[in-house]
């Protein structure tokens, strides 16, 4: 398998290869991790350490654990050098060294670098294409905002984030399908309607009074005893309305209103930056399954409690939550079973990834546990990915209850002001969020987010068109020298071009034969490698970043190869020198990645800056 898949990398192969020899030799299972090896100012320059294991490391305990016998790291090394060598005496050669206590450092020939290239500026999408997602169906949840409320920049940040996650699944195979899912009914809207009810035309607001009503009706309930009762009934209302579909009071057409206004302005909003959702979920559409399946596994896994009907989690290391309150309502936690149920109902999937904020963790872990008991299938395909706050530079939580968030909308306009465009203003937002591993709270610092020079979109992108400017000079300059070159001799030999040039393997491997020695050879110099070497980490790369849904591992990959890029260029002149066309190929496969890369992020790259 792994000779015929061309979408196997060298050290993937390696790493096969490494796990065979172990397992013959000391029948022993282990994964050996072969790394980027590091920089070293003193390297040798006979030998450049590309990658690098610390396998032989490892099995000295292993081998002590099941035979009691002490190795020498340095021993076990040596074994598995002169094996892994016999291993590839009909395959493209790697020359290996042992350093320090045992560690198995490799060098690639330039041959494998050469050939990288040729597929990154042939048939790229082919030599980086992944499958681990091959005839799947992923149903990816995520910003989940609710009607009756503004959109803040959290909002903001979880969507950014599900729909690169959703790019990076599609990218691997998947058949993805995004859902959006937000309670459209409940003691939000409810305490909103409270205090739309009170202006004087109840169905002439806008979704900026919405949010300020939000506000208003939270600080009634907690604060006023009688509003608090008369908000409770409400919420009684306001199910029935959304159920039936009532449309006979104030009440009613106040509740419609907010409804359609609220979805029309989450649909511009994610217009605005590039995500796509296929559906929404509200939570009247799933409460009616919630209270099904919870009324329906009650008491074996549910039980009744004071009037409400509860999940005691204690037994499980978790919480007691209510699922049906007194009223007979059912709680987020019985709407989250229904739409858990009724996703499946609709796609049959085959992973369902839901992304939400850190607070609800707990949340989450009672409501998969009680599903859990009855339909373990579904919480095992179920992947819950949670993220921390994002914050301004000294700004407190935000809390659209009490009015003190950051509305979504504010951050877009302030960076697009900096920047003057709106693509850029993307970029920088989409990158200075999705650049942190996610878990974490975040800092959003619209300076650090525009600049031009630090890890930013801005300086990606600016990276990226540079090098588009490159490549279409180069095919400008290429064009006008074969319109004004005269035709061959048809007795003349033609001269040695690029493309018929011979390619010396590298200095590790073996010269041109004397009859090829009058065709130019290109050999790499160190900032051809690095450049060479970070390129070629890119399906890697891509293969980590997919299995941990993680896009600041794309992030930080392709600020480090912007980096290595302008290294190389400052110090390898491209255009005019003897080996242009094969530089060329070197620019033309960075444009390629930063492109595929940041279309991952969701960030387009604009023609000119």
């Amino acid at each position: 398998k792994l000779a015929k898949n061309d979408k196997i990398s060298l050290m993937e192969d390696s790493s096969e290869s490494l796990k065979k020899i172990i397992r013959e030799v000391f029948d022993i299972e282990v994964e050996p991790e072969i790394t980027v090896a590091p920089e070293l100012e003193d390297e040798n320059e006979e030998f450049r350490a590309d990658y690098a294991t610390n396998v032989a490391m490892k099995l000295t305990g292993e081998i002590a654990r099941k035979t009691g016998e002490k190795k020498n790291p340095r021993e076990i090394a040596e074994v598995l050098k002169t094996e892994f060598l016999k291993s590839r005496e009909d395959k493209l050669p790697i020359r290996v060294e042992i350093a320090g206590p045992g560690f198995l450092n490799f060098m690639l020939p330039d041959e494998f670098f050469i050939q990288k290239l040729d597929g990154f500026t042939g048939n790229f999408e082919k030599n980086i294409s992944r499958d681990e997602y091959f005839h799947k169906k992923v149903v990816t949840e995520f910003s989940d905002p609710n009607p009756f409320k503004v959109l803040h920049i959290g909002h903001l940040y979880t969507s950014i984030m599900g729909e690169s996650i959703s790019r990076m699944i599609e990218f691997a195979g998947g058949e993805v399908h995004r859902v959006n899912f937000g309670g459209d009914v409940g003691l939000h809207v409810a305490k909103t309607l409270y205090i739309l009810c009170q202006i004087e035309n109840k169905t002439s607001f806008s979704i900026e009074d919405i949010a300020r009503a939000y506000v208003e009706g939270t600080r009634a309930y907690e604060e006023d005893e009688e509003a608090k009762k008369k908000i409770v009934e409400l919420n009684k209302k306001i199910y029935e309305i959304s159920e039936q579909g009532l449309r006979d009071s104030e009440l009613a057409e106040a509740y419609w209103k907010g409804r359609e206004l609220s979805y029309k302005y989450f649909d511009e909003f994610y217009a605005r930056i590039g995500v796509r959702f296929e559906k929404y979920y509200p939570e009247s559409t799933v409460a009616g399954r919630g209270i099904k399946e919870v009324r329906g596994h009650t008491p074996e896994v549910y039980q009744e409690s004071d009037g409400a009907i509860v999940f005691k989690g204690e037994e499980f290391g978790l919480h007691t939550r209510v699922f049906i309150n007194k009223e007979g309502l059912p709680t987020y936690e019985a709407k989250d079973v229904g739409l858990l149920f009724t996703k499946n109902d609709d796609y049959q999937f085959d992973e369902s990834v839901v992304i939400t904020g850190n607070d609800i963790i707990d949340y989450m872990k009672v409501v998969l546990k009680s599903v859990e008991q009855y339909a373990p299938e579904l919480v095992e395909k179920t992947r819950h990915i949670t993220h921390g706050n994002v914050r301004l530079p000294g700004n407190e939580k935000m809390s659209s209850r009490k009015g003190t968030f950051i509305k979504a909308v504010d951050v877009l306009e302030a960076v697009e002001e900096r920047t003057g465009d709106r693509t850029l203003a993307l970029a920088a937002i989409k990158y200075a969020l999705l650049k942190y591993k996610i878990g974490g709270n975040i800092e959003f610092d619209i300076d650090e987010s525009v600049s031009t020079t630090g890890n930013s979109g801005i300086y990606l992108l600016y990276s990226t068109v540079r090098a588009n400017k490159i490549i279409k000079n180069l095919n400008n300059t290429n064009e006008q020298v074969r319109s004004e070159s005269p035709s061959p001799s048809p007795v003349s030999h033609p001269p040695a071009v690029a493309g018929a040039a011979h390619l010396i393997l590298g200095r590790n491997l073996r010269v041109a034969p004397e009859s090829e020695s009058s065709l130019r050879a290109w050999i790499l110099n160190p900032f051809e490698v690095k450049i060479c070497k970070k390129l070629v980490q890119y399906p890697e790369i891509l293969g980590e970043a997919i299995r941990e849904k993680a896009p600041h591992i794309i992030c930080n990959y392709l600020f480090e190869t912007a980096q290595e890029f302008s290294r190389f260029y400052e110090n390898c002149k491209v255009s005019g020198d003897e080996f242009e066309q094969e530089r060329k190929k070197i620019v033309q496969s960075f444009s390629n990645v930063m492109t595929h890369g940041l279309y991952l992020l969701g960030i387009e790259v604009p023609e000119e800056m």
